[in-house]
């Protein structure tokens, strides 16, 4: 059982919980998973951001997706910040993916074994290689690039994964792309966890450059990413952050209406 508290934000019941607890949360879930003696389905986790938010708002589909997953975590700052507008507990911190995938080795004394699916082949390989270096307790168990027929090739996607014997499947196809395929095969994938991850992979390889500390703590990351990448960025920012407080109101508004 979830052991956590949550809040709503932007129709998103989001995970109350700190970086440490999210790693935490994995940890548990593996071991549990591999406890038992009967088959278990997957520990899903995704994300929300602004961004999130907004398409969540605007794609039910997307929002059924997030709504299946057994813990969404608060990726952006900005999540955090109107957490304390909204009624019930604030968010502790912010617990973007692009750390969760160097806390899990940094926090955790074990080798745990992972799957990095998503990205380009060239991406994919050298994030991996990169992780697998700098941590020892860091198995990549496989790989697979996000470039493959999602109709017609999943189910050897899959086997590849199941076969891996990963703990935790790093699912990095993009939104809302990587949450619908979760939700659709998860009953066929064999692994304790699954994180959906974005574009994380070029943030570890250096092709996507992190914000500087500064900014990322004073929410300020989605800037610098729309000025450093502006073709990629800056569109998507403009319109998803106002989108993403107009809807963490509409929601607020209309809880209270309905109490």
């Amino acid at each position: 059982m979830n052991n956590f508290k949550t809040v709503n934000v932007g129709g998103l019941d989001t995970a109350c919980i700190t970086r440490k607890e999210l790693v935490d949360i994995c940890v548990e879930k593996i071991d549990t998973y591999r406890a038992s003696d009967e088959f278990s389905k997957p520990y899903v986790i995704f994300d929300s951001n602004g961004h999130g938010i907004s398409l969540a708002n605007q794609n039910s589909v997307f929002f059924q997706s997030l709504t299946q997953a057994d813990l969404i975590h608060a990726d952006g700052q900005s999540v955090v910040s109107m957490s304390k507008w909204v009624k019930g507990p604030d968010i502790p911190e912010r617990s973007a993916t692009t750390d969760t995938i160097h806390d899990i080795p940094l926090l955790v004394t074990k080798t745990i074994k992972h799957f990095l699916l998503g990205g380009t082949k060239q991406v994919v390989e050298a994030c991996a290689e990169i992780l697998s270096t700098q941590y020892q307790n860091f198995a990549v168990a496989g790989i697979h690039d996000g470039y493959f027929n999602k109709d017609t090739q999943s189910v050897d996607v899959i086997k590849k994964i199941n076969e891996s014997g990963a703990d935790i499947l790093w699912v990095g196809l993009g939104k809302p792309l990587e949450q619908a395929w979760v939700i659709k095969h998860k009953d066929a994938i064999k692994v304790p966890v699954i994180i959906s991850c974005g574009g994380c992979y070029n943030y570890v390889t250096g092709d996507y450059a992190r914000a500087p500390l500064w900014m990322q703590n004073a929410g300020l990351e989605w800037l610098h990413r729309a000025v450093t990448e502006p073709k990629k960025f800056l569109w998507r920012y403009v319109t998803t952050n106002p989108h993403s407080i107009f809807c963490v109101l509409k929601h607020k508004y209309a809880s209270k209406k309905a109490m």
